[in-house]
């Protein structure tokens, strides 16, 4: 095997296309990916909510007002940001309306999505930071997801390397469109001028998973609550986006120097960090009784929770209590009720 094969066998391929038809219709990898990580967090967000004692199928019903509110919010995030791929001298204004052809900002998508989720949630009479705070792990592990849409799409990658896992980038054909890159072909694999590069959505990725188990690992372990869980989401993406916003090749405005995104990052950091401190003082997590909807039944929402909460160790530990008791030696149980006849006072006026 001479040198040039076994460097080429120590990068990453990227994929031949991102989008396959059946039919007139196109089945494009980006979409199936941003759906797979809004099935995901829809999932992990319902899981987390029923467990703090939110009523089962309210995650859904608030996806269905946020998901939408979403799509359209990362996009004009996307518009404005990068304004000059869509008008100008040359530019078709109406190529701003086509998702399909990715670009999604997830700074509209999280702003307007929140606007979404608002709605929902004042319609169920719930509150939005405890909401906010369940769904927090999985939107960090969709996005996560969405990045391989990115590997599909040969896209947001960034400067030459000659590292072991620098991604192989190939010149794609589209026959009926030549400039339309995104929805041709590699043909004979011909490596593009700065081929190999870094993956940075491969970098985002697994940064996104890490920020997902902290953020888990540290909502259990210190009962976050009051959006202090979304904010310590907020405060570790960013935190990661800066330096991989940094590394990326690909075309951007920039403000003083440093790309929008790499300001966008900065800003929010400081504001997440700022929030997660202040919103300290707001007390423990959210009883319970208050992540009930308003539309449904005491008795149903205590039905609908009542099995994960129990599972939750930190809300088990009255049953365990009882257990114990339970299992004590007869003579200590009986010398507990004949304290309780010798002292009838209530529990609450002791």
């Amino acid at each position: 095997m001479n040198t040039a094969s076994a460097a080429f066998l120590a990068t990453i391929p990227s994929p031949d296309q991102g989008v396959w038809h059946i039919g007139p219709v196109p089945i494009r990898a980006y979409a199936l990916c941003i759906i797979a990580g809004i099935i995901v967090a829809i999932w992990l967000g319902e899981r987390r909510w029923v467990n703090r004692g939110g009523t089962k199928g309210t995650v859904i019903d608030v996806a269905v007002f946020a998901v939408p509110f979403g799509l359209v919010g990362g996009r004009l995030y996307h518009v404005i940001t990068d304004n000059q791929l869509y008008f100008g001298e040359g530019k078709n204004p109406l190529n701003a309306l086509k998702i399909w052809d990715g670009g999604l900002g997830i700074w509209g998508a999280i702003a307007l999505g929140a606007v979404g989720a608002l709605i929902a949630c004042r319609r169920r009479g719930i509150p939005l930071p405890a909401m906010a705070d369940a769904l927090a792990p999985g939107i960090v592990i969709a996005q996560a997801i969405g990045r391989l849409g990115n590997y599909f799409n040969q896209e947001l990658y960034g400067a030459h390397t000659d590292l072991p896992w620098g991604l192989e980038i190939y010149q794609r054909y589209n026959p009926t469109n030549p400039d339309d890159f995104l929805n041709g072909i590699a043909i004979g694999h011909v490596p593009l001028p700065d081929s190999p590069v870094h993956p940075t959505f491969l970098y985002e990725l697994i940064w996104n998973l890490g920020v997902a188990l902290l953020v888990i690992w540290a909502d259990k372990k210190f009962r976050l609550g009051h959006g202090r869980v979304f904010a310590l989401y907020v405060a570790g993406y960013t935190a990661g986006r800066f330096w991989i916003e940094m590394m990326r090749t690909d075309t951007a405005n920039h403000i003083l120097g440093l790309r929008v995104n790499v300001w966008t990052s900065i800003l929010l950091f400081a504001a997440a960090i700022a929030y997660f401190v202040l919103a300290a003082k707001r007390g423990p997590r959210e009883a319970p009784e208050t992540l009930w909807s308003k539309d449904v039944p005491r008795d149903d929402a205590d039905s609908a929770s009542g099995a994960s909460a129990s599972a939750d160790s930190e809300t088990a530990e009255p049953s365990e209590t009882h257990a114990e008791v339970a299992a004590a030696p007869d003579t200590v149980r009986d010398s507990a009720a004949d304290k309780a006849t010798e002292d009838p006072k209530p529990d609450a006026e002791k």
